[in-house]
């Protein structure tokens, strides 16, 4: 069997990336809105469907308020996507021509994707309403990523493009009940993504290869950071988001109910950007295959809160 070399991979996501690109309004808005008399995040992700004293209406805004969130989140973690992946292509500039390309599209799309997710906010505005509030700064959550090691970063960008593909086959492409722009979204960001994981690990793993054992468990160390981080914002936003829901609701829920609602939204936010990510089979792999077992013990026990 002929072996794929590093260079075809790159090549690969090159052709890919060609094929599958796309115009923000020419191929995904197309002048429409948001359909808010359909869900947002599927039940996969949203979780409102567990929440059996939901009528249907307040389980449709609960997915709402979290696709609207979804987007945004999106918007923030590419902030220090962008810039991560252009500060690895250096390592190209004077070598690998075609995976100085491949990241320089990488770095190109996610831009893009910002943009995107910026229009989906606006849209999102316009149509729903009361004091809906996303609190991380970008600009701060990336200066805080980026000032860890590029092992770390690189970690947790690869463990968050594989959760995207996986939120999208497993939940958002199988169900028909979503707003089609949004649904339209996400597809499209998608087929963008599935090469940016292919770079992510590629890049990952080249990284690996150039640090000594000190420096490799440092980076663990960093990426258990990151966890613990991303999972404060998971605890802020998911806080604002259960306020936001019980003031646009409008039904009176009582003190067993609300304390639901809001474990629940918590719980649904720590799958979305954590769980799903970490128990993905291929992050695993990949995980598995760089570090040492005390090692991933340390990360086991660092998420058992998170996990539980």
């Amino acid at each position: 069997m002929l072996q794929v070399t590093d260079t075809q991979r790159y090549a690969r996501c090159i052709e890919v990336s060609k094929r599958v690109r796309f115009d923000i309004e020419r191929d995904v808005i197309r002048s429409r809105t948001l359909d808010t008399a359909k869900k947002f995040l599927p039940d996969g992700l949203s979780k409102a469907h567990e929440l059996e004293f939901l009528r249907p209406a307040e389980a449709r805004l609960m997915s709402q308020i979290q696709g609207r969130t979804y987007a945004n989140m999106f918007g923030l973690v590419e902030r220090f996507i962008g810039p991560k992946m252009s500060e690895v292509s250096r390592d190209h500039w004077l070598g690998d021509q075609t995976a100085f390309e491949a990241l320089v599209r990488f770095t190109d799309e996610e831009l893009k994707h910002q943009e995107l997710f910026r229009r989906m906010e606006r849209l999102a505005g316009a149509d729903m309403q009361g004091n809906y509030r996303f609190l991380p700064q970008p600009n701060d959550v990336a200066r805080a990523v980026l000032g860890k090691s590029t092992w770390a970063v690189l970690a947790l960008i690869c463990h968050i493009e594989l959760f995207v593909l996986a939120h999208f086959r497993e939940a958002i492409e199988p169900d028909p009940e979503l707003s089609e722009l949004w649904k339209d979204v996400f597809t499209f960001h998608a087929r963008e993504e599935s090469q940016h994981a292919i770079l992510d690990e590629l890049e990952w793993r080249r990284e690996h290869a150039k640090l000594s054992a000190a420096e490799r468990e440092q980076g663990v160390n960093d990426l258990i950071d990151l966890v613990a981080a991303v999972d404060g914002i998971v605890q802020m936003q998911a806080t604002a988001d259960s306020d936001y829901f019980l003031e646009c609701c409008g039904t009176t829920f009582n003190a067993a109910q609300i304390e639901r609602i809001r474990k629940s939204m918590l719980s649904a936010y720590r799958w979305q950007y954590i769980v799903s990510g970490v128990k993905d089979e291929r992050f695993q792999a990949i995980l598995g295959s760089m570090v040492t077992d005390a090692q991933m013990k340390r990360i086991g026990t660092a998420l058992q809160p998170i996990l539980s």
